[in-house]
């Protein structure tokens, strides 16, 4: 066990790097799948040791349902902010600002909670506080931003904490 622990210190970043090569070739073929698959190896081997304190993930198989969920809410906000965009005059948008309290407290699961804010049309993740406990969040359209807070909150941080923490 301590032997595979050694050679996978990463073992889901190497399917992952595995995969995205396999992507990136565009080509599927016995010998695409052993270079990514050593690529795949090699580099979470190379960079394990500067990656002491590595996240555990505590349940894998929720990324796929909240990837589906991110997906989902990419394609609505995308058709949302065309509308409001095409057809909407500026005095009738509210944009804001939005404090964000965080109950993440890894860094890995606060950078994918701001990476998704920041993928989904109309949102930008604009700021961390010192601590880590508040996100700064600027809406396009947010006339209830207590409402934005807690689908942010309900709908995010508590399937990455059911992920990564």
């Amino acid at each position: 066990m301590r032997l595979l622990k050694r050679l996978f210190p990463h073992p889901y970043y190497t399917l992952l790097l595995a995969v995205i090569w396999q992507l990136l070739v565009n080509r599927l073929s016995p010998n695409s799948i052993l270079f990514g698959l050593l690529l795949g190896i090699l580099i979470p081997f190379f960079t394990g040791p500067y990656w002491p304190d590595r996240p555990t993930l505590r349940r894998p198989l929720r990324i796929a349902e909240y990837m589906l969920i991110v997906l989902y809410d990419i394609v609505v906000a995308n058709i949302v902010v065309a509308q409001q965009v095409l057809f909407w005059r500026n005095r009738d948008l509210r944009p804001a600002l939005i404090c964000v309290p965080l109950e993440l407290r890894t860094p890995e699961a606060i950078t994918v909670l701001a990476g998704t804010i920041t993928l989904t049309p109309g949102t930008v993740s604009c700021d961390l506080s010192a601590e880590g406990h508040n996100l700064l969040v600027h809406c396009l359209h947010a006339p209830d931003p207590d409402a934005v807070r807690d689908e942010i909150t309900d709908r995010y941080q508590r399937r990455l904490m059911e992920i990564l923490e």
